[in-house]
């Protein structure tokens, strides 16, 4: 009998790919309506949310455009910017951004990605079946440049922005408390607006958990938002 050969195949910790939650947002030059900007180094010390749309001059993306500038000021509150992104020419950017003006008496004070294709292949916005638009995609980025949150939409299925708010201060709540946030935050069903306890790994340390919060169980303790 012939010697048996094991060919093992070297296992790469991660191929390149697009970026992920928990990753380092890919350092980028792009040029937008507000000049050249440098990503995420622009932002450094502020969460920014990176949001794409399908197309300029299409209906939904109007109405998200209208949302997001009504909620700006609330974004910036949070330490937080937007920045938006499209595979437009940056003339198609101003000109819409201009009717928005015009027709709906809403100046955007965002500025807007034109993409030629390469930061929407970098960051996997691309539609499938539509080679040349991007799919509603959002990428929530802390102060360090890291890619906390990432949520994708349909073309047909415009954006809550409210939601998108709720995460940015859900996730200072987390960063300046050390906590975790219930379902529907602030109005959760069980707490309201109580933060939740990271759980403790045993009995023991979850009952001294219960001495100090309040709880249903030793593994589910929460406080108070407003008693810190």
């Amino acid at each position: 009998m012939g010697e048996k050969i094991y060919v093992t195949k070297k296992i790469k910790h991660k191929e390149k790919g697009m970026p992920l939650i928990g990753d380092k947002f890919p350092k980028m030059e792009v040029q937008t309506t507000k000049g050249t900007v440098k990503l995420p180094k622009a932002f450094k010390g502020k969460w920014f949310v990176l949001f794409s749309h399908p197309a300029d001059f299409t209906p939904v993306c109007t109405t998200e455009f209208f949302a997001f500038q009504k909620r700006y000021e609330q974004f910036k509150e949070l330490n937080c910017e937007l920045i938006g992104l499209s595979i437009d020419q940056i003339f198609a950017h101003l000109k819409w951004i201009e009717w928005i003006k015009d027709n709906l008496d809403v100046e955007i004070e965002f500025p807007v990605i034109a993409d030629t294709g390469c930061v929407a292949n970098k960051l996997g916005l691309i539609h499938p079946a539509k080679a040349t638009n991007t799919v509603r995609a959002v990428f929530i980025i802390d102060p360090k440049g890291i890619i906390r949150a990432i949520l994708y939409y349909p073309q047909e299925l415009g954006r809550n922005i409210d939601e998108i708010l709720r995460m940015i201060e859900g996730f200072n709540q987390i960063e300046e408390k050390k906590v975790a946030i219930p379902a529907n935050w602030p109005k959760n069903e069980l707490i309201g607006k109580g933060l939740i306890i990271p759980p403790v790994p045993d009995i023991k340390s979850g009952k001294k958990l219960a001495d100090k919060y309040k709880c249903y169980d030793w593994w589910l303790c929460y406080r108070n938002y407003y008693k810190w």
